[in-house]
This record gives structure tokens, C-alpha cells and sequence, in this order.
């Protein structure tokens, strides 16, 4: 060798192992080993010129696990990667880190792995890859200094060379890393404080961080970028599934491989375990695999595996491991909870924790990745997880169990409650128990609150009533239907509306209290009547009636005429409505009841004009007019003011028509009474056309085709069509107004 070495004593190193060029000495690292650099000593050179030895190369780490193989989609997330490598760093020499979150089984390692191999020229000097064990079989995970000593192996350090104390191990790791164009993949973190002793301090290097929790102290003390993995899109999980196991057989059952994307939810693993199952049994129909999933409470043990990198169950398990008891708890009630998802006073009444409290922990789970929080106050578990979650639950006391769910009924039941008389104030109260010890309610400060929080909660409401029916929770079966029935009337709900009722009948069955039964029986029939399904309408209305007659209740009397008079209106029979309406008021008015008289006299109102008795139809409805504006009874104002558009243009007078038309229906667009609003534009499109305003009269049934079809009343939105089919001038087809439809 020409060059001089170390061994002279002419060079020296620094403290991190880094080698010190002297006296245009060629240095060896007294640490590694490795020759760094050769120079020429700054002295006269005599002679023929002197060769020196090309220093050796240093090692290149290739640590990175083979790539996934038939990765599909994540074309966003792909991007945003190359776009962190692609961005400059900034003045202060800032290390590009992006932070990837998710459940576990979303595909994070996949999309890493994927997204590295594709990229492995940008990254010459190497690629380190560590498995953290953040959440893993192994049940606890890595310690950080084995995870640099094996970075350091990986660097090709002397093992006698390095050093004993972490923070010298950590040091040395960076220095060997700087100015080198390396990747550096720290997959499967349990938390920062695991990961900040790996990271470079050299902006030439790129980090790569997976976890299953968010990493928010990584991502605001060291500005890494985050990233948040979710299901695949439509497409994508199909691409997967096609992928895997192949076109002929996707092709060949098309129906069977919608099930298993359904069952699956999009989630990576769950599609995976679900391929790996076809692949292995190439003789299998898929329909029976689709088979395997379709019961909702054995669909996760088909997700299961004896290998536990394979299992649904195995990989969730090991997020909820890390959880603390408290959130372990509630995880599981969350399980158990009614509804897709759910909103903070209701978790609190859940978990009978502080609505503080309760915050803390929903975000304790959403930093684990085991819930997804809208920003607008609503929580949400994937499917397959809350599956998982629900069996967790099962894992508890059957009695803290049954004390949630009670505790989120009464939730539900004593909100719906305040809301309902927000939108009928008018509307007979009904008594309910108070909730139970650490029951949050809400109570809605306005109608619009209270519509807007029905509209929210509509589905986890259904959900809430299907739990108290399971349960055999008779009174909160019967109170939940009726809470509910306003909004359900306002929005069109028609067929919810019928189910709903014929659960509160059967639970009224074990009630003590008759009204119950007779307010069951008088409202399924009332939601028959909105169906025309006839002779069930009366027949239940007729049962209402005579159980009222036993118990000699006047007002149920009053109520059940008034619901008889829509439902024989509807049958085409006004002669016999309108004695029911009469009779209806003239029950009010000895009950001393004017709002509910009022109400009967719109509906009189309406039946008389069918009659063609219109000079009385129209006294009758600008007298109710006067009552309904006195009590502020929104409903019926508007109801009345379509009666009225109705008569007008029945007597010819198209303009006025038009005008009470668009009056009512401005109120029930501004009440939310999406039900009458179809109704009223149906009947508004009549006066149009008889004044040759055709283009209008299209406009006003295109929108009434809509609603119609959206709520579900097939026979009115095929009449709609017809009328567009062919505007046909004549408007023997006007749908009565909703003075009768009114469920006290």
C-alpha cells in the first residue's frame, strides 16, 4: 500500500467514528475500519508521481422484504409519496418523513414496500428496513436499541466497534447515514418515542414511518408528513379480488363477487384472506364462499387463520392489546352500540362517562386507528372491526353490557322525545321514565335543530328500535315509534313509518295502559292509509276505535275519526270522510280542544271541495286559516292554504290557485315536510297547465317525480309520469292535502 494508514498515528478520528483527513493523510476509521478518502501530503514531490489506492466502497444496505406482489390502486397515496421524495428540503435541512396511519390490515406496509421498490434508483447509497413490532404475535415491541444496532449491522459496522451507550449508537448511526441518499423504512411503530432515536439527521435521506396509531408528536416536532391509509375504493377492491384470483372467475359470478366485496368492506386484508381462500380451493364456487360470510355474527371467524399475520382477528386483536382498560371497555361497547355510527353525548351516555371524559377516549381510539371521527361530531367503526369490537363486548359482564345499551336507548328515546315536540308542539305528550344514572339527553334548542338532528340520527335510530325489539324492551320499542313519527311523516318515511308501527302493536300487547294499545292500532293504521293499502287501514283504525269506545276515551275517539276520514278520503269514499272529520270536530270542540278542532275543520274542508260543495270548503278553510295562524300550527296553515289552491282552481280561478299553491308549499319547505311538499308541486302543476303555462307545470312534476320516488310511493310517482308523459291539460288526478294527515 502507498498511502498511509492510521496505524502512523498521522490521522485521527472524531468522536462519532468519523474520520479526520491530516496532513493530506489517507484515513482509516479507527471504528469501522473503512478507508475514507486518499489524499496527497502538501509537501515538495520529488520523483515519478505517486499511485495511491482507490479507497473501498462502502457497504450498501438492501434490507428492504420483497415487494407485494399484485398490488392494485392507492394511486393517491402512491403520489403523495413521490411528491415528499420530489420536494426540496428547506433551508434548515429538514429530513423528509412521511408518517403512514391505519388500521391494522389496511395495506401500509404493502403501499410502503410497493411504492420503495418502484423508487429504488433515487436511493443509491441503500434502503434500511426494520420491523418495529409496534403490534405483532410477539406482544412487545421492539426496543429501540436493538432496532439501531440493527441498522448498524446493516451498515457493516465492527460489531467490537460499537459503541455501548444508545445515544453514541444513535449518533454513530447518523453520521454513517449522512450525505447518503438512503430510504429508511421504520415499519410497524408503537409510538414516537420508538422511532425519534432512528431518525437521520441529514436531509438526504428519506423515512418512511407505518403505524397503526397516528404519531402526532412525530408529526409536530418533526414535521412529518401524514399520511392516513383507508379502505380501497370500489374499483380498487375489485381490481384486488380480479387480481388474485383471476378473470374467468370474477367473470363467471358476478353476483357472488359484488357479496364478497360487500362482506369484505373494501378492507385490504379481509380481501387477501378472502383470495388466498379461492386460490387454495380453485374448484370452490364463489357463492359458497359468499355464503360462508353472509351471517353477520359468524363473519368474522371466516376472516380467521391459523397463521396470525393471515387472520382478521389475530391483527385486530393486537391493536386492542395496546389499548388501557378504560379504552378497552369502551371499544367494546362501541360494538354493541345501535347505528353506523355515533355522536358524543350519545357515547357518553354509552359509557356513563363526562362528555369530557368521553372525548378522551374516543380520541384515544382514533389515534389507534380503531375509529374514524367525521370532524362534524360523528364517530365510526369500519364493519369488520366493529365485528371484532362487538365480540370484545361479549368479553364483558353481561350486566354492564345491558346497562349500556339501556343507558344509549334512554339517550335516544328521551332526545327523539324533546325533538318531536319541538316539531309538533300541538301533538298529545306522552310520558316516559327518566333515564338512567349517566343518560346525557339532549334537548334541541329549535325545530330546525331538532329536524336536523333527526335527520342525523335517522339511522342509528332504526337501529336503536331494532335493539329495544331484540332486547324485548316492549315500552321503548312503542315510545320509539312514537317519537318518531312526526319527523318520519315530514320527511316521507312511509314504509319505515308502517314497520315501525307494527312493532310498537306487538309490544303494546304487553303494555299495561290501553292507550297505548288504541294509539298502536289508530297510527298502523294510518301508515297503512299512507300506502293505500285499504282494508288494513281500517280494520286497524276500526279496532282503535272500539277499544277506545270500551274505555269511554273521548279523545282517542276524536284522534281515531280524524285519521278514519284521510283513510276513507283516500278510498275514494269523501261522503263517509267527511262524516268522520265532523264527527272528529265536533269532539274537539267538547273536549274544548280548538288547535285539534281546527284541524278537523280543514279536513272537512278538503272533503266538502271533493264534494263539490265549495263555497262551504272555502269558509271552512279561511275560518281554520284564523286558528291555525292564532296557535302557530305550521302543519295545518299550510295544509289549509293547498285545500285552498285546490278549490280555486277547481272553480277556475288559476292565478289564486297558483298563489295558495306556492304559499303552502313554501311552508312546507321551510317545516321540512318533504311528504307534502310532493303533493302540494303535484297539484301545483294542474292550475300551470290550465293557464297554458306548460314548461312550469313540467318543472313542478319533475321535482314531485323525485320525492315520490326517493319516499318510496311508487303508485304516485307513476301517475307523475303519466301527467309528463303526456301533459294532459286534465287534473282529475290532484292528490288530496295533508289536513287529515296529522297523528296526535
Amino acid at each position: 500500500m502507498t498511502g498511509h494508514d492510521q496505524r502512523d498515528g498521522t490521522g485521527s478520528a472524531d468522536e462519532t467514528g468519523r474520520p479526520v483527513e491530516a496532513d493530506g493523510i489517507a484515513v482509516r476509521n479507527t471504528v469501522t475500519g473503512v478507508v475514507s478518502g486518499v489524499a496527497v501530503q502538501a509537501h515538495t514531490i520529488t520523483g515519478g508521481v505517486h499511485h495511491h489506492s482507490a479507497a473501498p466502497q462502502r457497504p450498501v444496505p438492501r434490507q428492504l422484504p420483497a415487494a407485494p406482489a399484485a398490488f392494485v390502486g392507492r394511486e393517491a397515496e402512491l403520489a403523495e409519496l413521490t411528491a415528499a421524495l420530489n420536494r426540496s428540503p428547506d433551508a434548515s435541512g429538514t429530513v423528509v418523513i412521511s408518517a403512514l396511519a391505519g388500521t391494522g390490515g389496511i395495506g401500509k406496509t404493502w403501499l410502503v414496500l410497493h411504492w420503495a421498490h418502484a423508487h429504488l434508483d433515487r436511493f443509491p447509497d441503500g434502503q434500511l428496513f426494520v420491523d418495529l413490532r409496534g403490534f405483532s404475535p410477539a406482544g412487545q415491541p421492539m426496543e429501540t436499541p436493538a432496532a439501531v444496532r440493527g441498522f448498524l449491522d446493516g451498515l457493516d459496522i465492527d460489531p467490537t466497534r460499537i459503541p455501548t451507550d444508545l445515544h453514541a449508537q444513535a449518533a454513530l448511526y447518523r453520521s454513517l447515514v449522512a450525505g447518503r441518499r438512503m430510504l429508511i423504512v421504520l415499519d410497524n411503530a408503537a409510538a414516537a418515542d420508538q422511532i425519534t432515536p432512528l431518525l437521520p439527521g441529514d436531509p438526504s435521506c428519506m423515512v418512511l414511518v407505518t403505524s397503526r396509531r397516528r404519531l402526532t408528536s412525530l408529526i409536530a416536532n418533526h414535521g412529518a408528513h401524514s399520511l392516513r391509509l383507508d379502505v380501497l375504493a370500489d374499483v380498487e377492491a375489485r381490481d384486488l379480488l380480479t387480481t388474485r384470483i383471476g378473470h374467468g372467475r370474477v367473470a363467471a359470478e358476478p353476483d357472488a363477487v359484488s357479496d364478497l366485496l360487500a362482506y369484505c368492506g373494501k378492507f385490504p386484508l379481509a380481501l387477501a384472506i378472502v383470495a388466498g381462500r379461492a386460490c387454495s380451493a380453485p374448484r370452490m364456487p364463489l357463492a359458497a364462499l359468499a355464503a360462508e360470510l353472509r351471517d353477520e355474527a359468524t363473519r368474522l371467524d371466516v376472516f380467521d387463520n391459523d397463521d396470525p399475520a393471515a387472520s382478521l382477528p389475530a391483527v385486530l386483536s393486537w391493536s386492542v392489546r395496546a389499548l388501557t382498560p378504560e379504552q378497552r371497555e369502551v371499544f367494546g361497547l362501541l360494538g354493541i352500540a345501535p347505528g353506523p355510527d355515533i355522536g358524543l353525548s350519545a357515547a357518553a351516555s354509552l359509557t356513563a362517562l363526562p362528555l369530557a371524559r368521553a372525548r378522551r377516549v374516543l380520541g384515544g381510539l382514533e389515534e389507534a386507528s380503531l375509529l374514524d371521527h367525521d370532524g362534524h361530531g360523528r364517530w365510526r367503526m369500519h364493519d369488520l372491526v366493529r365485528a371484532y369490537a362487538t365480540a370484545v363486548a361479549h368479553e364483558l359482564d353481561k350486566q354492564v353490557r345491558e346497562a349500556a345499551l339501556r343507558r344509549v336507548l334512554d339517550f335516544y328515546t328521551h332526545t327523539a322525545h324533546a325533538a318531536d315536540r319541538l316539531l309538533r308542539p300541538h301533538r298529545d305528550s306522552i310520558r316516559l321514565d327518566p333515564p338512567a344514572p349517566g343518560t346525557h339527553p339532549q334537548l334541541p334548542s329549535d325545530a330546525a335543530t331538532a329536524l336536523a338532528w333527526f335527520d342525523t340520527e335517522y339511522p342509528t335510530l332504526l337501529a336503536a328500535q331494532h335493539s329495544a325489539i331484540t332486547q324485548a324492551w316492549h315500552s321503548t320499542t312503542w315510545q320509539l315509534a312514537w317519537t318518531l313519527d312526526s319527523f318520519r311523516a315530514r320527511r316521507g318515511h312511509v314504509h319505515d313509518r308502517l314497520a315501525a308501527w307494527r312493532a310498537a302493536l306487538d309490544a303494546a300487547v304487553h303494555l299495561p295502559d290501553p292507550t297505548v294499545h288504541i294509539c298502536a292500532h289508530r297510527l298502523l293504521g294510518l301508515a297503512h292509509a299512507d300506502l293505500d293499502h285499504h282494508e288494513e287501514a281500517t280494520g286497524h283504525l276500526d279496532q282503535s276505535l272500539a277499544l277506545a269506545d270500551s274505555q269511554h276515551d273521548l279523545l282517542q275517539q276524536a284522534h281515531i275519526h280524524q285519521v278514519l276520514a284521510l283513510a276513507w278520503g283516500r278510498r275514494g269514499d269523501d261522503q263517509r270522510a267527511l262524516a268522520h272529520a265532523t264527527r272528529a270536530m265536533h269532539l274537539y270542540r267538547d273536549l274544548g280542544a280548538p288547535v285539534w278542532e281546527a284541524e278537523a275543520l280543514s279536513a272537512a274542508s278538503w272533503h266538502a271541495a271533493r264534494l263539490g260543495d265549495y263555497g262551504t270548503a272555502r269558509a271552512h278553510c279561511q275560518a281554520a286559516l284564523i286558528f291555525h295562524r292564532r296557535h302557530h300550527n305550521s302543519d295545518f296553515e299550510a295544509a289549509t292554504l293547498d285545500s285552498l289552491g285546490w278549490i280555486e282552481h277547481h272553480t277556475g280561478h288559476h292565478a289564486q290557485a297558483i298563489d295558495h299553491y306556492r304559499q303552502a308549499l313554501g311552508m312546507f319547505r321551510d317545516i321540512g315536510n318533504n311528504y307534502q311538499v310532493a303533493i302540494t308541486l303535484n297539484n301545483l302543476g294542474h292550475p300551470h297547465l290550465a293557464l297554458g303555462h306548460t314548461e312550469q307545470a313540467r318543472a313542478v312534476w319533475l321535482e314531485a317525480l323525485r320525492l315520490y320516488q326517493n319516499q318510496g310511493r311508487h303508485d304516485e310517482a307513476a301517475q307523475v309520469q303519466r301527467q309528463l308523459d303526456d301533459l294532459d291539460p286534465r287534473d282529475d288526478g290532484d292528490q288530496p292535502p295533508p289536513a287529515a294527515e296529522s297523528a296526535k
